[in-house]
């Protein structure tokens, strides 16, 4: 949510920064402005939101200033779709508003139809608000058959089938799905087929035509395992689970819902990463635009220069001959050393970015799992518990205590241990009270099972306290490592010892399994080894492996004792 709303601030400051210096600059016309638009959108289908967000403020500050409802509304759009991507659904929403407010002002129908849809789309897939939804598809309906839009009338039509079908009225969706059934081959697009033929097995599973209903589950994950579709492929699975579930079949729907939670995993580190990338380029990126500028004006200058030499040197070419080839060799030198210097420092840029898109992104998840945590364990679980302890009190002042009042007094005590657990997880209690060493203790026997056994050995004494978001960052690095062992080395050993050296904290995490080729050690980025080599340079200190294939695995961490 942090990163999302910096993204926002970083936006909106361009934007006025911008408007600033508009006076000062040429206005393009509109062709030039809509074209910029294509680039935008074509940097957004890429990924590339920080780069699309930045063409947006200016293509909106000049589409503003000619009144160009067109491009105003276009330009929104656009920006919401970035947020969209990025998967910050209320800054979309709040965009697309914004878009449909100047759409309304034009006749472009597809313009009007394309803000509708999208606006049905946060609705029902995001808010959950279904029938607001469905109001905003009905209207992109009725400009998709004033443009002839015939493939947004197919793609509109299964979003309202989908979206009464996930409502459960599938009378009510049932005439929209035939239509896209009619039209699919002629006008839809290869994207939705997968989506389609789930709904078709949705639809046939409620009026138990069960036959049926596995043909187009089946027809579905073989277009999904086919094509690109991961999101729709995941939630057939996910549907069919149900379906062979309600119909007894447990072990096909098991292996259905094993499949849709894989696949969900997937698409969800995806959506991580690309959050984290986007998040580091843009905590630099106002830092990066000014020393680009400062190179480009300093090699401008530069050229400035050699061309007055050059005049300089026409004019006394018969006189100065020998000067004039020396100094242009010269200037060669010169030009070529310069630009060596501006890459070296648009390298060592984009190497402080990279390094700060790890950072950024684990010291956001600390704060959000503190923030949460002390969130529910000081709210939501006083309130659950006072909620129970009100219910108990009337209970026994009542002689005939009812059945409900019983229930809901177990459910809140249910709800408040759930809760509870939960905010340990984020941030276990015990490491808050206690501290690193009684937490780290507790995890090794935690993570112990019939399979793999893990030791604690300290020679430090277990009342010692160190800063709190020190030993945040320890636990969840030592954490991390433990997870790579369960996951990835197949050993029955895990130890972990913890010693203080002066002012510093070594850590040796050992096992005796499977071990790895540290020669090949790029390749293994699922470790996450990267991630805590990145925090423990933000800590200024110092990590090393020593794996040997079958020997098992000794990670050795030498980190400075923070004193705040």
């Amino acid at each position: 949510m942090s990163s999302n709303r910096f993204i926002s601030f970083i936006f909106l400051f361009f934007f006025f920064n911008g408007m600033s210096v508009f006076s000062k600059e040429k206005t393009p016309s509109r062709d030039e402005i809509a074209k910029e638009l294509k680039s935008a959108i074509h940097l957004m289908r890429e990924g590339k939101h920080d780069q699309s967000l930045i063409k947006c403020r200016r293509i909106l500050r000049h589409a503003i200033f000619i009144k160009d409802n067109d491009l105003i509304a276009s330009t929104y759009n656009t920006i919401g779709g970035n947020f969209d991507l990025f998967s910050n659904p209320e800054k979309s929403f709040f965009y697309y508003n914004k878009g449909l407010i100047y759409a309304d002002k034009t006749n472009d129908s597809k313009l009007k139809n394309l803000l509708h849809n999208n606006l049905g789309n946060i609705y029902c897939f995001d808010k959950k608000e279904y029938q607001k939804g469905i109001a905003h598809y009905k209207k992109s309906l009725e400009y998709s058959a004033k443009a002839n839009d015939s493939s947004q009338l197919v793609l509109t039509n299964l979003n309202i089938a989908w979206a009464y079908f996930d409502i459960q009225e599938f009378n009510q969706g049932h005439p929209y799905l035939q239509f896209v059934n009619k039209y699919q081959e002629k006008y839809g697009s290869g994207m939705t087929i997968v989506a389609l033929n789930m709904l078709n097995a949705l639809y046939y599973a409620d009026k138990k035509e069960n036959q049926k209903a596995e043909f187009y589950f089946n027809k579905a994950i073989q277009l999904g395992n086919a094509g690109s579709e991961k999101f729709d492929l995941a939630l057939t699975h996910q549907e069919y689970a149900k379906f062979l579930k309600s119909n007894g079949q447990y072990q096909k729907a098991y292996e259905n819902l094993t499949l849709y939670n894989s696949i969900t995993d997937e698409l969800d580190n995806e959506e991580q990463l690309n959050k984290a990338k986007t998040e580091g380029l843009n905590l630099e990126i106002e830092e990066y635009k000014r020393e680009v500028e400062k190179i480009e004006s300093e090699y401008k200058t530069q050229q400035e220069i050699l061309q007055q030499e050059k005049t300089m040197a026409r004019r006394k070419f018969i006189a100065v001959i020998s000067i004039f080839l020396i100094s242009i060799v010269l200037f060669y030198f010169y030009v070529q050393n310069s630009r060596l210097i501006q890459k070296n420092r648009l390298n060592g840029l984009r190497n402080k970015i990279q390094q700060n898109i790890i950072n950024a992104s684990l010291s956001g998840q600390e704060i959000e799992r503190k923030k949460i945590a002390a969130f529910l364990h000081d709210n939501i679980s006083a309130l659950l518990s006072s909620a129970g302890l009100h219910l108990s009190v009337f209970n026994t002042k009542n002689q005939n205590p009812s059945d409900e009042i019983i229930k809901t007094i177990a459910l809140l005590g249910e709800a408040h241990d759930k809760v509870r657990d939960l905010s340990h997880e984020l941030i276990p209690a015990l490491l808050v009270r206690f501290g690193l060493l009684y937490a780290l203790e507790d995890l090794c026997e935690k993570n112990s099972n019939s399979t793999i056994t893990f030791e604690f050995e300290s020679n430090i004494d277990n009342q010692k306290r160190y800063p709190e978001d020190f030993e945040i960052k320890i636990y969840f690095i030592i954490t991390e490592l433990l997870n790579n062992i369960i996951k990835h080395s197949q050993a029955t050993i895990g130890k972990v010892t913890l010693t203080e050296n002066d002012t510093v904290l070594k850590i040796q995490v050992f096992d005796n399994g499977k071990g790895f080729d540290t020669n090949q050690f790029q390749l293994l980025e699922g470790f996450g080894i990267n991630q805590i080599r990145a925090r423990i340079n933000a800590m200024k200190g110092n990590l090393t492996i020593d794996s040997k294939i079958d020997m098992g695995t000794i990670i050795t961490i030498d980190v400075p004792i923070s004193k705040t």
